[in-house]
Parts: structure tokens; C-alpha cells; sequence
């Protein structure tokens, strides 16, 4: 196939998984189930907070906003990672491959700064309870998830540029089941030190400034819960915040396992390791967030048992 340009190719080959060809069909299979059970569990989350006026209060609309990221960052992967998988389409055209990169770190940014807001909500509950009401009003949760994707789309926006800078000298064969920012870079033919130094400036700038905040934000939380009089008033008090530390927990950790070990393993770690790790980041936290949610929030369980009744009653 002809070039795009002179200096990037019409079009990628991605391999998926290579040194896992055999079991590529095995893998497609259990992303699959995964994907319908995120799709199902975020979807499910979304219509109970839609539908049930007493869960319109800060704490489930953040909640809603971080089901809506959920959707965006395994949709953003998953249906070319099974297309890959399956064999059924390997080619991505340039443009489209940046345009993928681009929503699937953007969906990530998002992701982490709800999760800080959701952070910022359980000190202000805790810590500040009488001002609550007055300063995580419904305008004010709008603005957050306006500024979860501004932030994401300014980060991610100067990638393009740096990718679409860089000369491809016909490479077109990526060894990878979609495309991400240092898998499009290695495909280079040319000095990337500058796309190595901005993906680690905004990882640290942006979900690892998160985590720190996030952090700062608990250690407050906790300091507060143990100066409480009552035993039962800190059980309760941690309570509120188990389902959100569960969560932080399931998305950072694979997250940032996957960045550090595509930058620093320096090939200690087989190739076919580090991508499966990388659509492990991408599909365990939509999976497993509606998951914890309704086991750990009384109130999302009690909505969620009504419905599954009133569905069985109808059928």
C-alpha cells in the first residue's frame, strides 16, 4: 500500500498479541465477556441514577460521571482490540489511530480527575458537612466533569502534533492490539526522546498528581474520622469512603504497573506481558467499578435488587 506521506504510512497492521497467536481467539472470547459485563454494569448504573430522584445528590452524580468515563475508556479499545484478535480487521488507517490514542488517554485523564473529585466529596461530607450542600451543588458538578474533559483534552491534544511530526519511513507493522502514545511512537524512524519526556511529564502532571491529591485528600478524611466520639460514627464515616478506595485501587494500579513497565523494564518483561497489561488497565476498572459499587453502597444494592425484581415480575 502506497504512503500516506513522506513521512507516516497510510495505514498501520496491528498484530494484537504477538507470542500469544494461538490463543488470540481464547483472549477475544474473555475481553468480550468483559466488555458485556462493563457495558451492562456501567449502563445499568447510569439508568438507576437516572431514574431514582433519591440518588440525585453529589455523591451518585460523580458516580454517574465515572460509569459515563468507564463506557468511553474500554469503548474507545475494545471493539478494534476483538477485531484484531479475531483476525477480522488488522489494518487502522493513520488518522484513525491517532484519533484512538487520543480518546483512550483522554478517557483516562477524565477518569482520574472524577476520581479526585470523588476524593474532594468525601472530605467536604466528612470534614466540612455543614457546607456540603452549598458547595456541591448540581451547576458545580457540571463544571467538574466539564473540566475532567478540558483537562484531558488539552494533556492529550499535544500528542498528535508530536506523533504526527515524526517520520514512519514505511513501518506499518505495530506489535500491539490498538493504538496507544508510545506504541505509535517506537514505530518511528527517529529520535522520540521528546515523546518519551512528555508522556512522563503528563503521567506524572495528571494521574499521578491525582493520586498524590487523592492522597492528601484521605489523609485529612482520616484524621477527622478517628476524632470522632463514636465508635459506630468512624465505622460509618469509613464506610462511605470503602467503595472509593476500591476503586482507586482497581484503576491506578494496572495503570500505572502498565506505564512504568513499557518504559523502564527495558525487556525484562516479555512483550506479550506488557500488552496484555495494557488492555487489562482498560477493561478491569469498567468492570469491576459498577461491581463494588453495588456490593459496598446499600443504597445502589437496594435500587438495583427492585429493578432485577420488577423485571423477573414482568417476565
Amino acid at each position: 500500500m502506497a504512503l500516506g506521506s513522506a513521512f507516516h504510512p497510510a495505514s498501520f497492521i496491528l498484530l494484537g498479541i504477538p507470542g500469544l497467536e494461538a490463543y488470540h481467539s481464547w483472549i477475544a472470547l474473555l475481553f468480550c465477556l468483559m466488555y458485556i459485563v462493563a457495558l451492562l454494569g456501567n449502563s445499568c448504573l447510569l439508568y438507576i441514577i437516572a431514574t431514582e430522584r433519591s440518588l440525585h445528590q453529589p455523591m451518585y452524580l460523580f458516580l454517574a460521571l465515572l460509569a459515563l468515563a468507564d463506557l468511553a475508556l474500554s469503548s474507545s479499545t475494545v471493539p478494534k482490540t476483538l477485531s484484531v484478535l479475531l483476525s477480522l480487521s488488522k489494518e487502522i488507517s493513520f488518522q484513525a489511530c491517532l484519533a484512538q490514542m487520543f480518546f483512550t488517554h483522554l478517557s483516562f485523564i477524565t477518569e482520574s480527575t472524577i476520581l479526585l473529585a470523588m476524593a474532594f466529596d468525601r472530605y467536604v461530607a466528612i470534614c466540612q458537612p455543614l457546607h456540603y450542600s452549598a458547595i456541591l451543588t448540581r451547576p458545580a458538578i457540571v463544571r467538574v466533569g466539564l473540566a475532567a474533559l478540558a483537562r484531558g483534552f488539552c494533556v492529550m491534544l499535544p500528542t498528535v502534533f508530536l506523533l504526527q511530526r515524526l517520520p514512519y519511513c514505511g513501518h506499518r507493522e505495530m506489535p500491539h492490539s490498538y493504538c496507544e502514545h508510545m506504541g505509535v511512537a517506537r514505530m518511528a524512524c527517529a529520535d522520540i526522546g521528546v515523546d518519551i519526556w512528555y508522556g512522563l511529564a503528563t503521567t506524572l502532571l495528571s494521574p499521578g498528581l491525582d493520586v498524590v491529591l487523592i492522597a492528601v485528600s484521605y489523609t485529612l478524611i482520616l484524621r477527622a474520622v478517628f476524632r470522632l466520639p463514636s465508635k459506630d460514627a468512624r465505622l460509618k464515616a469509613i464506610g462511605t469512603c470503602g467503595s472509593h478506595l476500591c476503586v482507586i485501587v482497581l484503576f491506578y494500579t494496572p495503570a500505572f504497573f502498565s506505564f512504568f513497565a513499557h518504559r523502564f523494564s527495558h525487556g525484562t518483561i516479555p512483550q506479550h506481558l506488557l500488552i496484555l497489561l495494557a488492555n487489562i488497565y482498560q477493561l478491569l476498572p469498567p468492570v469491576l467499578n459498577p461491581v463494588v459499587y453495588a456490593v459496598k453502597t446499600k443504597c445502589i444494592r437496594e435500587r438495583l435488587a427492585q429493578a432485577l425484581w420488577k423485571a423477573g415480575k414482568g417476565c
